[in-house]
């Protein structure tokens, strides 16, 4: 792989940054950007300022959706060291999108590499109140001009930062989620478990629905039987019963989520008793009417965690755990956020340290 190019903005001192950043609303300074040709491979990495992207209007991922993304966080810990999350495990789920969409796949380890000397350079776009991050979106997407279905030659693969407000700023609220029986959003042996546009187009309409009806988001249930939940629209879900947490098991509907794995690691870490395993909405259904359904929480990058206090489904609007997030919910994201803010011993290796990265290409 080449050696990356910089491009970088004149510095006019460190951005001041809004009191409400909401979330993906301001961007940082600056992009890293690479280019793939079928002749070359991957080439002509740069860290460049951001700017608006160019394209013709034939650009073939606009027609025919192939395109991928991914999403993951960097840190300020309370040392002032910066620290990214998982990003091994993210760019490995990019290159599994990339495989089903038939996109060229990266080589992980240089991403991880761009990815700190890119955010060591806007580091400064990290917010440093309580919740706060920068979030970070590498995207590829198909680049021929040509009208015509078939998969793409070129790509442009782009990673862009985005500091981001606490998810929860009001405090540790659960939501109020629809099952949704209706429509459907994929099916075994297509692109549920990729993490590309298409999938989230095809859940916007039950989303608008269900938000107008009050509810945060949607729970899928499976495109067949419409019998076994599989994921909400931005998160994995897991179920806790009396005596086993269990959750939907990936059979390639739904997301492989980076922190669904980190939780089920954590509660093996102690000793709870963790399943994947098909949980059927009847399943859910009796054991909130036998007192035998404990909780349920979602888990994903933007939230970490978040409980859910109520579920209707058809006409059963069932209320969890009085409407309050559990203790377990609580402990899960204040051990994973602990993690990720420098806080709490990182037994499983999973936060990249930005200065260290950064010392260690010195010495080479």
């Amino acid at each position: 792989m080449e050696k990356i190019t910089y491009k970088l903005k004149e510095k006019a001192g460190k951005p001041k940054l809004p009191e409400k950043l909401g979330f993906g609303i301001y961007f940082s300074d600056h992009v890293f950007e690479m280019d793939y040709a079928p002749e070359i491979g991957w080439h002509n990495p740069v860290i460049k300022p951001l700017e608006d992207i160019a394209m013709h209007p034939a650009s073939m991922f606009i027609h025919y959706g192939q395109a991928i993304f991914e999403g993951m966080k960097a840190f300020k810990t309370q040392k002032g060291e910066v620290t990214i999350f998982r990003p091994e495990k993210h760019f490995e789920r990019l290159n599994r999108s990339a495989r089903r969409l038939c996109i060229p796949e990266v080589d992980a380890n240089f991403m991880v590499h761009a990815l700190t000397e890119l955010v060591n350079i806007d580091r400064d776009w990290i917010p440093t109140k309580k919740g706060e991050s920068l979030y970070i979106r590498p995207f590829v997407y198909g680049s021929d001009h040509f009208l015509g279905v078939k998969q793409s030659g070129g790509y442009k693969l782009i990673i862009l930062l985005s500091p981001v407000a606490a998810y929860y700023p009001e405090g540790f609220k659960p939501v109020k989620i629809l099952v949704q029986d209706k429509y459907v959003r994929a099916v075994r042996g297509g692109i549920g478990e990729c993490k590309t546009p298409a999938n989230y187009a095809a859940s916007l309409y039950a989303a608008n629905e269900a938000q107008k009806m009050g509810y945060t988001q949607v729970l899928w249930l499976d495109a067949i039987e419409q019998k076994y939940i599989e994921e909400v629209g931005t998160m994995n879900i897991f179920v806790r019963f009396k005596d086993e947490i269990a959750t939907p098991k990936l059979s390639g509907t739904i997301l492989p989520g980076v922190t669904r794995d980190s939780v089920i690691q954590i509660l093996k870490d102690w000793k709870m008793k963790i399943t994947e395993r098909n949980v059927s909405i009847d399943e859910v259904i009796s054991a909130h009417k036998e007192g035998k359904l404990v909780s349920i929480f979602g888990t994903g990058t933007a939230a970490v965690i978040s409980p859910v206090g109520w579920l209707k489904y058809k006409d059963i609007e069932m209320t969890i755990n009085g409407g309050e997030p559990d203790d377990l919910s609580l402990k899960l994201f204040d051990a994973i956020t602990s993690i990720q803010y420098g806080l709490a011993e990182d037994k499983h290796n999973w936060i990249t340290h930005v200065n260290k990265v950064e010392a260690e290409a010195e010495a080479k």
